[in-house]
């Protein structure tokens, strides 16, 4: 809330609404995530999926993302579902679930990046929208850093 504040002029009567509701259901990359993450375990184990197989991991990604808990590791847990959804052969659930585990960690902070840059980015917008974006006033890179090490 701060960046977005401070060092993009968005007003706080904007950030306080838009980047809570933001950060608990605009979960874009997580849903971007677990839809690949569904297609490329289903190729790595060669099991062909349908038109409505696709459609319902894109659908499921989606609703998955929005109740995801913002914690790391939630991705897991959130592919098993979407597995689930598909019918996913159930003696091949660890095998897949070891296929992402290597990776999971590095994309979980590429997934956050994604969420909060589409958080900052719909503040400016409803900012902009409003009237209520102002010039950035930034004093220095963090103006808090005197209260965190003293």
């Amino acid at each position: 809330m701060e960046r977005v504040e401070e060092h993009m002029g968005v007003e706080k009567e904007v950030s306080s609404f838009v980047l809570p509701v933001g950060a608990t259901i605009n979960m874009d990359g997580t849903s971007l995530y677990q839809a690949v993450a569904a297609v490329f375990v289903c190729q790595a184990l060669d099991i062909d999926l349908s038109f409505s197989a696709q459609l319902t991991i894109i659908l499921t990604a989606l609703l998955a993302s929005i109740g995801s808990a913002a914690v790391p590791g939630a991705g897991m847990v959130m592919l098993v579902i979407v597995l689930e959804s598909i019918d996913f052969p159930s003696e091949l659930l660890p095998v897949a679930l070891a296929l992402i585990f290597a990776v999971d960690r590095p994309l979980d902070m590429l997934r956050t990046t994604v969420n909060v840059t589409g958080d900052a980015t719909v503040a400016s917008i409803v900012a902009k929208s409003l009237g209520k974006f102002g010039k950035p006033h930034v004093e220095n890179w963090d103006d808090n850093l005197d209260d965190v090490t003293s």
